[in-house]
């Protein structure tokens, strides 16, 4: 699994305008292929009108996922500038759709790809990035009489408190980073006096 990623902090839309050509980029952040088509459905409903809609979108921390459409632009001049421009900004999890209402100037193919690229830099300087960073889910299991006191400190330190359960004791769900977990071992048995009980889950990606 990749250490971190990034991608687009929101939804969001940015328009240019290149030689009297409308470009208007939609992005939004896309946990799955379906959900960035879904996405690229509704532009697409939303802009019936436009001259075209272009798209692209990276799906995966390892970038596994990519695909792009031209939508009747000439080949390699929309889609592919597009998905170059996510890729050049280390962008994951994201769907961009470039809906262009055509001016009556023809750009040319050097012309095309620079737009089409232009639109989705511009939408991200526009949107702005978050980083992901993986980490190890862990819950730590305590008294109730402790239970307070280890949660105002885990935050206190930091730490994202994910999930709290209640029971015969009290279960606190976190997020670590592998590097980390020897060290808060030690430092929950100190904390607990050695009554807490520390387990490692599977891993998942959280906002760094």
């Amino acid at each position: 699994m990749q250490d971190e990623y990034r991608t687009v902090a929101r939804a969001g839309t940015h328009e240019t305008e290149v030689n009297r050509s409308r470009f208007l980029c939609a992005l939004a952040p896309a946990a799955t292929e379906r959900e960035a088509q879904d996405f690229v459905a509704r532009v697409r409903k939303e802009h019936a009108d436009a001259s075209h809609n272009c798209w692209a979108y990276v799906i995966g921390a390892d970038a596994a996922t990519q695909k792009a459409s031209d939508d009747g632009e000439p080949g390699g001049t929309a889609g592919v500038p597009m998905l170059q421009m996510l890729l050049r900004r280390d962008m994951r999890y994201v769907v961009a759709v470039v809906t262009r209402y055509y001016g009556g100037v023809k750009l040319g193919a050097g012309g095309l790809i620079r737009a089409y690229g232009g639109a989705v830099g511009e939408a991200l300087d526009s949107v702005g990035a978050i980083t992901r960073r993986r980490f190890r889910l862990a819950t730590v299991t305590v008294d109730h009489q402790r239970a307070g006191k280890v949660q105002n400190d885990l935050r206190a330190t930091g730490r994202e408190v994910r999930d709290v359960r209640y029971g015969e004791a009290v279960a606190i769900e976190i997020g670590l980073p592998d590097a980390d977990v020897d060290t808060f071992r030690g430092w929950l048995a100190d904390a607990t006096a050695g009554t807490a009980r520390l387990e490692l889950g599977g891993e998942a990606y959280g906002d760094a």
